[in-house]
């Protein structure tokens, strides 16, 4: 349940707590809320300038930037690291506003990529024709000294820092190995069939590390919150994008779906039930256009079990805190333990 002033202001009109302890409640939990992301403008601010600067060197930057030779894009990203470096300290030991400093310290981890390939230049290692901003366009295993450079980067960082937001270049950069990695494994082979079944495997092996990660630190910060959308994104995506003409095959699909929205539930992650939900819908538009396309009662019976799901949810809040806690106690303490702390 989210907590408001006016819930606050409803429970001190009857008598649970005084006015006085309700404005000191609010102000303790206001000054809380500041140090963890959510939909406050601030916040907003936060990482839309930060998105935007660490776009600027990465996904956005042109071939105007090779006129600097492979020297100057290493001086200028060592220059820029420096910078951010300072910054996150400043933001973080001074100020403390770990927010913004998470952002300027994954803006650190993005410019690794930049110092390695500049590096690489320089000494004459890099083809003509090659430019650093294909680096995030076409898939090729000669980009792996960057992206296990920018790994080795976000890790000591992290364990410099312990921010959160440092696990997203992590995350992304396991993605981009993933396929890069495939041309080299298989011989060659490119083929949208194959990337879609790495891309698939890739997610579900990103999920359990989130899981895992989840688990480690179930007390402290989420820092596995960009590991489950980057593995879910990547794993239904994959799944999405295969084609089959089996019904059976559909079928799983819709289960598969109806397993990530559970899941979601069961551990407060909203992004299993985003995506669980759009692939629930597609499996019926299916049925509604292919399987059903002429049946006159499909549209009722659909009706039917939403009706019928709408009335489990009501038994399940009236006896929510009986089935939950007899749930829970069948658990291992440490998954027990991450439900409560996420819940």
């Amino acid at each position: 349940m989210d907590v408001n002033r006016a819930l606050l202001r409803e429970a001190s009109s009857k008598g649970l707590i005084d006015e006085r302890q309700a404005d000191a409640l609010w102000q303790f939990l206001s000054e809380r809320g500041q140090d963890s992301a959510n939909f406050r403008f601030t916040h907003i601010l936060y990482y839309l300038g930060g998105m935007l600067a660490i776009g600027a060197m990465s996904l956005f930057m042109n071939l105007g930037w090779e006129a600097f030779g492979g020297a100057g894009l290493f001086l200028i990203a060592l220059a820029y690291g420096a910078g951010g470096l300072w910054l996150t300290e400043h933001l973080l030991r001074r100020r403390q506003l770990p927010i913004p400093a998470g952002i300027t310290a994954t803006f650190v981890v993005v410019l690794v990529p930049l110092a390695v390939y500049g590096l690489q230049s320089a000494l004459g290692l890099w083809t003509e024709g090659m430019a650093y901003r294909d680096y995030h366009r076409f898939i090729d295993w000669r980009w792996i000294f960057m992206e296990l450079a920018t790994l080795a980067a976000a890790a000591v960082l992290l364990w410099r820092y312990r921010l959160p937001f440092l696990v997203m270049p992590v995350a992304v950069t396991l993605w981009y190995i993933g396929m890069d990695i495939v041309p080299f494994l298989f011989d060659g082979d490119r083929s949208w069939e194959l990337r879609k079944l790495v891309s698939i495997h890739f997610g579900l092996l990103f999920i359990g590390l989130a899981f895992w990660v989840d688990l480690r630190s179930r007390q402290a910060k989420d820092y596995a919150y960009w590991l489950y959308i980057f593995g879910v994104l990547t794993f239904w995506g994959g799944l999405s994008l295969s084609s089959s003409d089996s019904v059976l095959a559909k079928f799983g699909y819709f289960c598969i779906n109806l397993g990530m929205i559970f899941v979601g539930a069961v551990l407060a992650r909203r992004v299993f039930a985003v995506f669980g939900a759009l692939g629930s819908a597609g499996y019926l538009g299916y049925l509604a256009h292919n399987v059903f396309r002429d049946s006159l009662l499909f549209p009722f019976a659909l009706t039917a079990i939403g009706l019928g799901i709408i009335y489990l949810g009501i038994l399940w809040q009236r006896n929510e805190r009986t089935l939950s806690s007899h749930l829970r106690s069948k658990l291992p303490q440490a998954l027990r333990e991450l439900i409560e702390a996420r819940h």
